[in-house]
């Protein structure tokens, strides 16, 4: 394993979150809040470690798509462990244990939370609790992608171990211009958000807050009821926004360049809008006898469905309440989740697509036996390797959630609890239901059940198996084994 060149990426991962925590300063200066210094002072330690770490000469400029996973895997866990000092530092959140869950959450895109009053905090923690959204939606390699050359391997392993979905393509020849692309596309989408936003009267910190947290499909709130005391434009604004969010970011290149063919080919795009159609149909239909008014009947069934298919997790009313058929729906699209090459976490849209029609086509083999057919994604043979790995996928999926499940239960809460709890973290949405509602949140948790949820934030939005890569004894086997066969040589 080449550990020099991972060595070298973690390195411009926390050069470049030193930088970012700049941003945090400059707010709490503007409000004339002492927590600034705090950011100050982290950043510019952070920003000296990584320095040092890239400073560092490379023996080998290799990598694959192991250092590729695993250089991800550790960026995340650096990410957010460097990002959840300056919470305990300025004392807003007193535990470390609760400040690192806090900003896993942010950085995974969950919104789960362990804050009982999220209004005391300053303006410099708010906007860096609700940046590390922005920051981790599109993921932050695939930032270091545009703006660093990595050169001796293919980048493409950085990107496929990062963004969420069964595959990752290029948009363009070069993978550092496909990078470049996502987040022009990213960035460009969250200004119009904000311009929407400030459109309808919204504060214009609030809008910058609440735009960060739809284009990360994040859900971290400003207020204590999160989006509830808004005006309806803006919680429509906000809801066409997830929904835009959870689009596959290739259905918005083919667009902008003019390859309409492409984009209307696109499948799991279509299945998606039709899913999110159905779910807010059929939810308004059961609860519109808590409202008696069409229009806040599917303002709120709409604000939902959005929120939960695309994991972000505003809420606009107190779901648990709502009728078990409507709670029932909104489990399943924690699973299903938003489209792959999306911001949005859960299963995938495409890979619930793929269970379906691999399971016809098994139907179908027994009824004729003889007959080979393929599975076909937007109108083209799915690769066996795909399917494969799909597969693999949801048994994995299946097996860490029963773990942490039998993990939690041990803590006596009721099984709506430490289902929708294990459901919401893992598929990175953040509310879920009864002890975990939109009115609650994870505080009540011990601290081993709080490092198991953070374990399933980090596996569910990194596809799982570049977290899982850590746990691999060949893997340290492996390591070990050339810093001996490094020290014969040097001796």
């Amino acid at each position: 394993m080449n550990s020099s060149i991972i060595r070298k990426i973690l390195g411009y991962v926390l050069v470049l979150e030193g930088l970012l925590l700049l941003l945090p300063c400059m707010v709490g200066l503007i409000y004339s809040e002492n927590e600034y210094k705090v950011y100050l002072i982290w950043s510019v330690i952070t920003l000296l470690i990584g320095a040092v770490m890239v400073a560092r000469k490379n023996t080998n400029n290799v990598f694959y798509l192991k250092e590729g996973c695993i250089a991800t895997a550790l960026s995340w866990i650096f990410l957010s462990v460097f990002g959840a000092v300056p919470f305990y530092l300025t004392g807003e959140i007193p535990r470390f244990t609760d400040a690192l869950f806090e900003t896993v959450s942010g950085f995974t895109t969950t919104g789960a939370s362990i804050l009982n009053d999220v209004e005391a905090l300053s303006h410099a923690s708010l906007f860096w609790r609700s940046f590390t959204h922005w920051i981790g939606g599109m993921g932050v390699l695939v930032f270091i992608l545009t703006v660093v050359k990595i050169s001796g391997g293919s980048n493409v392993n950085l990107l496929k171990a990062e963004s969420p979905g069964p595959s990752v393509g290029k948009l363009v020849p070069k993978m550092r211009y496909t990078a470049r692309m996502l987040y022009l596309l990213y960035f460009g989408l969250t200004v119009l958000e904000i311009l929407f936003l400030v459109a309808g009267k919204m504060p214009i910190f609030d809008a910058v807050t609440a735009a960060l947290g739809t284009a990360g499909t994040g859900g971290f709130g400003i207020k204590g009821d999160s989006m509830a005391s808004y005006s309806t434009y803006i919680q429509w604004v906000i809801t066409v926004f997830m929904v835009l969010f959870g689009v596959n970011f290739n259905f918005y290149y083919f667009v902008l360049f003019k390859h309409f063919g492409k984009a209307v080919k696109m499948e799991e795009v279509r299945v998606y809008l039709l899913v999110i159609v159905s779910a807010i149909t059929v939810i308004s239909l059961n609860t519109y006898h808590m409202y008696n008014s069409v229009s806040d009947t599917l303002t709120h069934s709409a604000f939902q469905v959005a929120s939960i298919i695309t994991t972000t997790g505003y809420t606009t009313v107190d779901f648990d309440l709502w009728p078990s058929l409507s709670k029932t729906i909104l489990v399943l699209l924690m699973f299903i989740g938003a489209c792959a090459g999306s911001t949005g976490g859960g299963i995938k849209v495409s890979r619930i697509v793929l269970l379906l029609k691999t399971i016809k086509k098994e139907v179908q083999s027994y009824i004729h036996p003889k007959t080979v057919k393929k599975v076909r994604l937007d109108g083209k043979p799915v690769e066996h390797e795909v399917i494969r790995s799909t597969n693999v996928f949801f048994m994995t999926f299946s097996l860490i959630f029963i773990t942490s499940l039998l993990i939690i239960s041990a803590e006596n809460y009721d099984l709506a609890t430490n289902f929708s709890a294990v459901a919401a973290t893992m598929n990175n949405i953040g509310p879920g239901l009864s002890l975990v509602g939109p009115s609650r949140n994870f505080s009540h948790f011990s601290d081993l059940s709080k490092y198991v949820f953070i374990f399933d934030m980090l596996a569910g939005r990194l596809e799982i198996f570049p977290i899982l890569l850590l746990f691999s004894p060949n893997l340290w086997i492996d390591v070990m084994k050339k810093k001996s066969h490094k020290k014969i040589l040097k001796g």
